[in-house]
């Protein structure tokens, strides 16, 4: 056993070492300046976190102002190409190859050709000249909405599928100039004529966004704007492309379910409106077939003429107003 005077030796020396560890401890890092190293290292590493946020904060901020720049120049653009040469983008919409002239000769002789054969039934001047004014400004003007409406709705069907093989080309890693050039030369018309008119401008210098805009020009959808305004943004300043035409051939094919559903829930307002539109002229044939010289006043009479005129404009208003009532714009 220790004598007493070790043993205060031994618990001395306990205590002057634990009070050197505590002092170790605590008086260390102020002395050796660790405390404000760590300090500063901390302040550091805030500064840069924070300068970081704001560096990203502000590419998002700069990328956001390249894309609103980009869409008020493109649409800069497209208002000014709207106020001109309207007659004329009808007849590229159209697909027409005739110039505004020609256009006007046949419509003049269109005009010519309806007055002469309203004479034929009625010697009247004034239904003379409205059949004149009728066949020379309205009628062509319908022919070639006719044409247009036909040629974008066949261009719509198509679209989508253009569509996916843009997505899947880039998917598979291919460029996008290439997959432009498998849609110019596989796809159905009306697309295929578009599409290589934007290879062809692309091979003379012009950018593959101005091209996809020119063919806007000429079918101008909602579509087709909104597939030359992400390939002029993502031009600029990049963006993932495959999901946004991915989303774009979505919303296509499903409003093309929807398009399907209007039509068959309005097929039986259409046939109302059919039959109703048709009763005037199936009673009119049918009171002629039995007592012919009861109705023949109708076009034998200057009063049963202006009675045929009155009605004809009132059953048109009437077709006219039903037929917007069923339409759907979607």
């Amino acid at each position: 056993m220790l004598s007493p005077a070790m043993l205060q030796i031994a618990i001395f020396g306990m205590v002057a070492i634990a009070a050197g560890g505590v002092a170790y401890v605590f008086l260390y890092p102020l002395l050796s300046g660790q405390r404000k190293t760590d300090q500063r290292m901390k302040a550091v590493s805030q500064r840069s976190t924070g300068s970081i946020g704001r560096a990203n904060a502000n590419d998002s901020q700069n990328r956001r102002r390249q894309v609103q720049d980009s869409l008020k120049d493109i649409e800069n653009e497209q208002k000014a190409k709207k106020k001109k040469y309207i007659l004329k983008d009808l007849i590229a919409q159209a697909d027409i190859s005739i110039s505004i002239t020609v256009f006007y000769l046949l419509s003049a002789v269109l005009g010519i050709v309806v007055a002469l054969l309203t004479f034929l039934v009625s010697q009247m001047p004034i239904v003379i000249i409205g059949a004149f004014m009728a066949g020379t400004f309205g009628l062509p003007r319908w022919i070639l909405s006719f044409l247009r409406s036909r040629r974008q709705k066949k261009f719509l069907a198509e679209f989508p599928n253009a569509i996916d093989i843009i997505v899947r080309g880039v998917k598979a890693g291919l460029p996008f100039n290439d997959t432009i050039r498998m849609i110019a030369s596989e796809s159905a018309e009306p697309v295929r004529s578009e599409f290589r008119d934007v290879v062809e401008s692309q091979a003379i210098g012009l950018p593959i966004s101005e091209g996809l805009l020119r063919v806007y020009g000429r079918m101008p959808l909602p579509e087709m704007n909104f597939l030359a305004i992400v390939i002029a943004i993502q031009s600029q300043s990049g963006g993932n492309l495959a999901d946004a035409l991915g989303n774009l051939s979505r919303v296509l094919r499903e409003r093309k379910k929807i398009q399907g559903k209007i039509k068959a829930m309005s097929q039986e307002a259409k046939s109302s409106a059919a039959i109703i539109a048709s009763l005037p002229f199936v009673v009119m044939m049918l009171v002629y077939i039995t007592t012919p010289q009861y109705i023949s006043l109708l076009w034998e009479v200057k009063t049963g003429q202006l009675m045929l005129l009155g009605s004809a404009i009132w059953m048109s208003l009437g077709v006219f107003v039903m037929k917007k009532m069923i339409n759907f714009d979607f």
